[in-house]
């Protein structure tokens, strides 16, 4: 913030932008928008929320009076936070009879008439997209217009990079209490896949085969997908009571807080299911895809470039037939997605502390459909795995079996700092109904 010459910060978050705003206060919105201010020079902290979030956030490490369990504990918060209500973030003809102007709380909270006050949404921008970077926002209209009315001397700007940045950003790179509780998600959302991938049957519904997945109310950082047929080709939907058939493409995936794992392929035994014509599947997409996919895992580590990483990817599939349009690879947290190092040319360097998913989509627009494996892995350097092996030893011991298999099982060489998140990395089935049938590299 000093560096930025900004004397606050306003934070948004709502229920679909949450992560910013629950990194910093440990309170992620349910069903309201939310504003945090945090003031540079005394640090204070307070939370702006309707009239079901001012309970809810309570259950903050940092809200005041900090008290409960981890009290107990003797963890303590670097501050304490402060709760506000502003009934206007409140949902659609709940009570207004406690109304305060949002400017005044904003006044209360810090903001200056000449404060200078970053504003952080979950985008920034660049100048392809606008004259004016700095002072473009997406945060919602009414919101703005409060904030410029509390600080009406200095020009907001759009600060969302200090957290969002791919490399300088607060959220880019993690401890190692981050990194474990990412790990946990990523290992819950890979055995919800594959429970699913393992019990797939003709015939069930793509609900049937959600079920399978026995998922135990972990936050999600995303809706959950499965769909088979022709509403699998547009990706991103949610299942339906459409019976899945033979020969059928699929495609999954779930997200929680820290990981998520996705797969598609067809629900088929082998290429004998599939139609004659693209028979040769795993051949042209597959085979290439998994090269690919390898190449990635082994140029991922500290000190690469995006650049590198991206070129290693497309060096292999390239080729237009394969369209793979989106960045192979970006930065995962309480968010799917942060933001990405990797890109064509970049520059950007990878650094320990960085949760990454591998995250290679063809989109071939053909019958081949698609094959898609998306996993999560952390970068982490020699005295972080040391830290991490001491503070947290099961999840450690977790780790230490999947670089195991992905190197004796599937031939995948990974450098000391890539440490797999996910219980399926790379593991890649081209045909569903044959899910323990994986590609690897020949020894």
């Amino acid at each position: 913030m000093k560096r930025e010459h900004l004397d606050a910060l306003v934070i948004y978050g709502d229920r679909e932008h949450f992560a910013n705003l629950a990194w910093l206060t440990g309170y992620d919105p349910r069903f309201e928008e939310s504003v945090a201010v945090l003031t540079r020079d005394d640090g204070n902290l307070t939370l702006i929320v309707g009239n079901e979030g001012a309970g809810y956030a309570g259950l903050s490490l940092v809200a005041a009076p900090f008290t409960g369990a981890s009290a107990d504990a003797g963890v303590k918060p670097a501050t304490t936070m402060r709760i506000e209500l502003f009934q206007t973030f409140s949902l659609l003809s709940q009570p207004r009879d406690k109304l305060i102007p949002l400017r005044k709380i904003l006044r209360s909270a810090g903001v200056k008439r000449s404060s200078g006050v970053g504003v952080v949404g979950w985008k920034y921008f660049d100048r392809t997209e606008t004259k004016n970077p700095k002072l473009a926002s997406e945060l919602p209209a009414f919101i703005l217009k409060e904030i410029i009315a509390a600080a009406p001397v200095w020009t907001h700007a759009n600060a969302t990079a200090l957290f969002m940045h791919p490399t300088d950003g607060l959220r880019a790179t993690n401890s190692v209490h981050q990194l474990a509780q990412f790990e946990f998600g990523a290992t819950l959302a890979s055995q919800m896949v594959r429970d699913a991938l393992f019990n797939l049957r003709v015939g069930m519904t793509e609900q049937d085969a959600v079920r399978n997945m026995r998922y135990c109310g972990v936050p999600m950082s995303c809706h959950l997908m499965l769909t088979a047929g022709e509403r699998a080709r547009v990706g991103l939907a949610s299942p339906s009571t459409r019976k899945m058939q033979l020969g059928d493409p699929i495609t999954m995936a779930v997200g929680l807080w820290g990981g998520l794992t996705a797969r598609a392929g067809f629900l088929a035994r082998d290429e004998k299911d599939l139609p004659p014509k693209i028979r040769d599947y795993v051949e042209k997409l597959v085979a290439p895809y998994f090269r690919a996919a390898v190449a990635w895992y082994e140029t991922i580590g500290i000190g690469v470039t995006g650049g590198e990483t991206y070129k290693a990817v497309h060096n292999i599939i390239g080729d237009p037939f394969f369209g793979v349009t989106l960045n192979p690879g970006h930065l995962i947290h309480l968010d799917e997605w942060v933001s990405s190092p990797i890109s064509r040319g970049s520059k950007l360097k990878l650094a320990s502390g960085m949760a990454l998913q591998c995250d290679i989509i063809p989109a071939t627009g053909t019958d081949y459909f698609t094959t898609n494996i998306e996993d999560g892995i952390a970068l982490a350097d020699e005295k972080l795995r040391a830290e991490f092996s001491q503070k947290y030893p099961e999840t450690w011991s977790r780790i230490e079996a999947r670089r195991k298999f992905m190197r004796d099982q599937l031939g995948i060489r990974l450098k000391p700092e890539v440490l797999p998140f996910s219980n399926l990395c790379a593991s890649l089935p081209p045909f569903f109904l044959s899910p323990g049938m994986a590609l690897c590299v020949r020894g």
